[in-house]
């Protein structure tokens, strides 16, 4: 007969305090039994994931740290009234009693830009954005869409647009006659459909783009720090957040004309600073761009400040990169996302 294998029992849970939130919920939702799994139906499947670990883990929980998290929750639920609102919380409620193409299309529309009509929306859309749309549909048409926004905001669309083409769009706007209603509603599905759709879907962000922005703003040390540390409890979680971070070498991705706008922003010890630290690939990237005087006193400079602290080399990287987001919010730049989307503005 084998021998059996030696377990270690877990200590009873006797405390309510010690249990983490996904540990409570698994103890409300065991308490509940298999009588209101449709419980589970309203969580998602990174919810359900963290829930069933935590349930799994737990051991044996005594009748009144039982009772105290049931009064807890009973209390939280009835006392204040509160709940907590999220697109996603909305999507799902919706989708229980809504064919799935018009909740889609309805979250479009509640994530997309605010105003009532299609109009209103674009002028709240930047400028830069709406331009980078509207430079490849026909003049006539990009004069009719800012025959309708605010004055305010049809001056800076033809502002971030080319010069040419804003002059033709200029002189169909001064010749044009009242636009039939049957145009005009072509006009306005076509930007529902191609431009606020997409504009909805690149607009939305999730914790781990949140997540991503914050550990771009780390040093180097303390990003791998937690990091590291984030990969040993949650891996996936932490691989998301790595392929949404946009870090310095990710810079390798500008082209030709990114670079020089880059260089004119910068100021030249900062960058000197940061190619101190970069790989061999993008400082070459850097020097190509530069005049060849430029380039060689670039690389003197660098030479002459012999060894430089790390922390140092950071934050000029760091200032690097948030110059390059602040002229892709402009427009005057395109940024790869290092996630791999190489068509998409970063706003």
């Amino acid at each position: 007969m084998a021998p059996r294998m030696a377990t270690t029992k877990k200590p009873s849970v006797d405390d309510a305090k010690k249990l983490t939130g996904p540990e409570k919920a698994a103890v409300i939702l065991l308490s509940l039994g298999e009588e209101h799994t449709q419980l589970w139906k309203n969580l998602d499947d990174e919810e359900i994931k963290e829930i069933s670990q935590a349930m799994a883990g737990l051991g044996t929980v005594s009748a009144t740290v039982v009772e105290e998290l049931l009064l807890e929750f009973v209390s939280g639920m009835t006392g204040s009234g509160a709940v907590m609102g999220s697109f996603e919380q909305t999507q799902r409620l919706l989708a229980a009693f809504m064919p799935a193409d018009r909740v889609d299309g309805l979250m479009e529309e509640i994530r997309g830009p605010a105003g009532r009509t299609m109009w209103d929306k674009l002028g709240n859309v930047n400028e830069a954005v709406l331009a980078n749309y509207l430079k490849n549909e026909y003049p006539q048409t990009v004069a009719v869409v800012l025959s309708k926004v605010k004055p305010d905001h049809a001056a800076r669309v033809l502002t971030s647009l080319p010069e040419d083409f804003a002059l033709e769009c200029v002189q169909r706007m001064l010749r044009m006659e009242p636009v039939q209603r049957e145009i005009l509603d072509k006009i306005e599905q076509t930007l529902r459909v191609e431009f606020m759709s997409n504009l909805a879907r690149t607009s939305k962000r999730d914790s781990h783009e949140m997540m991503a922005d914050i550990f771009n703003s780390f040093d180097r040390q303390t990003e791998a720090r937690f990091i590291g540390a984030l990969e040993e409890r949650n891996r996936e979680a932490a691989e998301r957040i790595r392929a949404l971070m946009f870090v310095f070498e990710d810079l390798n991705k500008l082209d030709p004309g990114g670079v020089q706008t880059l260089l004119r922003a910068v100021e030249k010890d900062q960058l000197g600073l940061a190619l101190k630290g970069a790989s061999e690939g993008l400082r070459e990237m850097f020097f190509t761009n530069m005049s060849e005087r430029a380039s060689k006193i670039m690389r003197e400079d660098m030479e002459s400040m012999g060894p430089v602290r790390l922390k140092d080399v950071d934050a000029a990287q760091m200032a690097m990169v948030q110059a390059a987001k602040d002229l892709a919010a402009k427009g005057e730049i395109m940024l790869a996302g290092a996630g791999g989307a190489d068509d998409e503005l970063i706003y």
